[in-house]
C-alpha cells in the first residue's frame, strides 16, 4: 500500500467515527430581545397605561407605565390604584439629590399591600432622572406595592431594581416633594388615578448626577 493511499484510508475511517463534527454547522446567532427605549409623553395616547398622581404639594405627576419592560409590576401598579389604595398615603423616604419613595400604607418602609410580593422583572432601562421603579427589601422578588421616582440619574441601580414607569410631566412637582426620613411634614398622594386624556405639564430639565450609591437604599427595611 502507498503512503497515499494509507492517509486515504484513515481520513476515511475518521470521518465515518465523527460524523457529528465532520457533518456540523456552525450555530445560528439569536437577536438578543430589545426592549422598547422610547417614552410617549402624550398621555392622551394610551391613557390606560399613564398614573396619574394628585400631591398634596399643590400639583400633579404623570408616569408612563411601560407593560413592555416590567409587566407584573405595571399589572399590580394598575391594580392597587383601581382598589384607591395609594390615595393618602405619604412619600416616607425622600432623599435629597437621589429619589422620592411611596406606596407603604404603615409609613414606615417596612409594609405594604395584602398582595403577593412579585418576582424581579429586571432589565436594561437605566435610572434615569423621573425614572419609577419597585422598592424591595434584600430579596429580589420582594417587590409588592411601593415604588419610588429618581431626581436625578442613578445608573449603579441598573439591573438591580425592577423599571416599570418614567415620569412624563410634572417633574417639577416630584422636585417640591418634602425630603425627609420620614419627613417632618410628609407630601401626600391625595389620589392615584389612571388618565382619561387632557394635556400635562411639560417635563422639568435633567440636573446633573451626584455620587450616590445603591447601598443608600439598603438603609431601611425597604429598600
Amino acid at each position: 500500500m502507498t503512503f497515499r493511499s494509507l492517509m486515504a484510508l484513515i481520513a476515511g475511517v475518521v470521518m465515518v467515527a465523527s460524523p457529528a463534527v465532520a457533518n456540523s454547522k456552525a450555530p445560528i446567532a439569536t437577536p438578543a430581545t430589545t426592549l422598547p427605549t422610547v417614552v410617549d409623553t402624550d398621555p392622551t395616547h394610551t391613557p390606560e397605561d399613564v398614573l396619574l398622581l394628585d400631591l398634596s404639594n399643590g400639583g400633579s405627576v404623570a408616569i408612563r407605565l411601560m407593560p413592555t419592560w416590567a409587566p407584573a409590576h405595571v399589572e399590580r401598579i394598575k391594580t392597587l390604584t383601581g382598589q384607591g389604595f395609594y390615595d393618602g398615603l405619604i412619600f416616607h423616604r425622600v432623599i435629597e439629590g437621589f429619589m422620592a419613595q411611596t406606596g407603604d400604607p404603615t409609613g414606615t418602609g417596612s409594609g405594604g399591600s395584602k398582595l403577593p410580593d412579585l418576582k424581579a422583572e429586571f432589565n436594561a432601562m437605566p435610572h434615569l432622572r423621573g425614572t419609577v421603579s419597585a422598592a424591595r427589601t434584600s430579596n429580589p422578588d420582594s417587590g409588592n406595592s411601593q415604588f419610588f421616582i429618581v431626581f436625578y440619574p442613578r445608573f449603579s441601580l441598573d439591573r438591580k431594581y425592577t423599571v416599570f414607569g418614567r415620569v412624563i410631566s410634572g417633574m417639577e412637582v416630584v422636585d417640591r416633594i418634602e425630603r425627609g426620613e420620614p419627613p417632618a411634614n410628609p407630601t401626600r398622594i391625595l389620589r392615584a388615578h389612571m388618565a382619561a386624556g387632557g394635556a400635562a405639564p411639560a417635563v422639568a430639565a435633567a440636573a446633573p448626577a451626584e455620587a450616590i450609591s445603591v447601598d443608600d437604599l439598603n438603609t431601611s427595611k425597604s429598600d
